[in-house]
């Protein structure tokens, strides 16, 4: 009877996180995950076939193109993670997926008795998903980025430090173009035309501070910097040259 009612809590837990990760359709997953950083074995490329199988979309951290209906918004996609939870005879894995906020909306362990690692790796993942529910999105999914006290002192004292804070979305532009600056996360921002589904300018940042590496909507590559409070592309011309082009805030 006690095992009975532990497997139930289990479940119950599973089913609470389940229904509010099942919400969204889209999640994003990191390129490379911290705890498989020098062998991935494969588990990205697992992960997202299942969520792909489940109905979701995944989405890869990194990668130049978004779809455009969640550019809107930092808190309209969920973020998944795989954990290294292995001990000395077996491979385990934690499969964890987060709301912008960083609550988590599923969590679930698997493992293997596969020795081999990559196989055994593989097969606990896949074990980790079995109970992960279909996707079954909200249209109107209404998620609030919190900050804590700790983070809301640091953004008050950068914004009396500078009045135009470079790590916020807004809308800029040039005379000629109206964009929308969306930041991605800490490395990575865009520059996105709300008449396009591929982004004006993805901006990546490079070894020198403020300097970025930018690929342009025509697949070109340039540099980016700010300046006085504006975003600075150097535009590459056809005579080889490159031309300022300055996006100021609106």
């Amino acid at each position: 009877m006690k095992k009975i009612s532990i497997l139930t809590c289990i479940f119950a837990v599973t089913a609470v996180f389940g229904q509010k990760v099942s919400d969204y359709k889209y999640i994003s997953i990191p390129q490379t995950f911290k705890d498989f950083e020098k062998d991935s074995y494969g588990l990205d490329g697992v992960l997202i076939k299942t969520l792909k199988s489940k109905g979701y979309i995944a989405i890869q951290e990194g990668k130049d193109q978004w779809p455009a209906e969640i550019e809107k918004g930092s808190c309209s996609f969920a973020t998944g993670n795989i954990n290294n939870k292995s001990s000395f005879l077996r491979n385990k894995v934690e499969v964890e997926f987060k709301d912008c906020n960083g609550k988590v909306l599923f969590s679930s362990k698997g493992d293997s008795s596969l020795k081999e690692y990559k196989e055994g790796y593989q097969d606990a993942l896949n074990r980790s998903l079995v109970s992960l529910p279909v996707s079954n999105p909200v249209a109107n999914l209404q998620v609030t980025k919190t900050e804590s006290p700790k983070e809301q002192q640091v953004v008050k004292r950068t914004e009396e430090a500078a009045p135009v804070s470079e790590n916020k979305s807004g809308k800029y532009t040039n005379g000629k173009v109206n964009l929308q600056k969306i930041q991605v996360d800490n490395n990575q921002f865009i520059l996105a035309d709300g008449g396009s589904s591929v982004p004006f300018a993805v901006f990546k940042t490079s070894s020198k501070k403020d300097v970025f590496r930018v690929k342009l909507s025509d697949g070109s590559y340039t540099i980016g910097y700010f300046e006085n409070g504006n975003i600075v592309i150097d535009m590459p011309q056809t005579n080889g040259e490159f031309a300022k082009e300055v996006f100021s805030a609106k």
